[in-house]
């Protein structure tokens, strides 16, 4: 992950802790997981609708070509 190893992750979390405190941790967990998730839906979103465009051109297509 990254290069990181055990020692690594301690020191980062030691420093996190020291800057943000015990209390706020798991407040940005919480919200980094929120933006997560709601950039993976927007991502999601998007290839559904250049999936349904792809779709869409292809009937045209057909229709074009049928005539």
């Amino acid at each position: 992950m990254f290069g990181l190893g055990l020692p690594e992750l301690g020191i980062v979390a030691v420093v996190a802790i020291l800057i943000f405190g015990p209390k706020k941790i798991p407040e940005l967990g919480n919200a980094l997981g929120k933006t997560l998730r709601s950039f993976k839906e927007g991502v999601g979103q998007a290839d559904d609708e250049s999936t349904q465009k792809d779709k869409d051109k292809h009937k045209e297509e057909e229709q074009t070509l049928g005539k």
